[in-house]
């Protein structure tokens, strides 16, 4: 059975791509910081017949996703992953706190290349898919600090697609809209995040179209 490890897998659209992933035959690696949401995702996932494992892995900290990678490898051979885990703080520029401006840095640049680098050797053939965002396609207002994390991101993952285009290993850019999850629950940037499409809808799209290098979803319901 081929493994895919899946971060931020808790909730969200990490936890719906783990379910579908999981009825396409994949045993998943549900990852996070924490145990309790994983815990959920597993149980669904059980529960439909597919097989899951949780990896309790903070993806910031490069000795423990080295450490982490290396065990998991020594009884698992891994096919996949999916860099799904993000962060987001909106506003005004100026406003924008120096934690909050670490909190993005670190999770969504720093942890998707540390992730990407220790997995990769583990590869002999397989697939590397990283979730954008639409932000890393075009500057939006008030998330200035936030689209240039998602940027960051476009330009490893185009680089790393022409490293790799005479191998066996596959890499995604996934570039989608706002969805309709808690993700807006503490930020007023988003007023309304019903007419988004729900991280279901996206994941399903995502995973029909698994074979593309790029896959655009906007965020608008159609």
């Amino acid at each position: 059975m081929k493994t895919f490890i899946v971060t931020g897998a808790g909730s969200g659209l990490g936890k719906d791509l783990a379910i579908l992933l999981a009825q396409k035959g994949y045993h998943l690696l549900l990852a996070g910081r924490t145990s309790e949401k994983l815990t959920t995702t597993k149980k669904e996932i059980e529960a439909e017949g597919g097989k899951a494992d949780i990896v309790v892995i903070d993806i910031r900290n490069p000795e423990e996703v080295i450490r982490t990678i290396e065990e998991i490898s020594q009884t698992i051979e891994l096919y996949g992953l999916v860099n799904n885990a993000g962060v987001g703080h909106f506003g005004p520029f100026v406003d924008i706190e120096d934690q909050q401006i670490t909190d993005m840095l670190d999770t969504n640049v720093l942890g998707t290349i540390l992730m990407t680098r220790s997995v990769l050797p583990h590869l002999r053939d397989g697939q590397i898919m990283n979730i954008i965002s639409t932000a890393g396609l075009r500057g939006k207002i008030n998330e200035v600090v936030y689209a240039a994390s998602k940027f960051a991101i476009r330009g490893f993952t185009e680089s790393l697609q022409k490293e790799y285009e005479d191998s066996k290993i596959k890499i995604n850019a996934v570039y989608m809209g706002g969805m309709d999850t808690p993700f807006w629950e503490n930020s007023d940037h988003v007023k309304d995040s019903s007419r988004f499409r729900s991280p279901r809808e996206v994941a399903e799209i995502i995973i029909d179209q698994m074979n593309q290098d790029s896959i655009i979803i906007e965020s608008k319901k159609s």
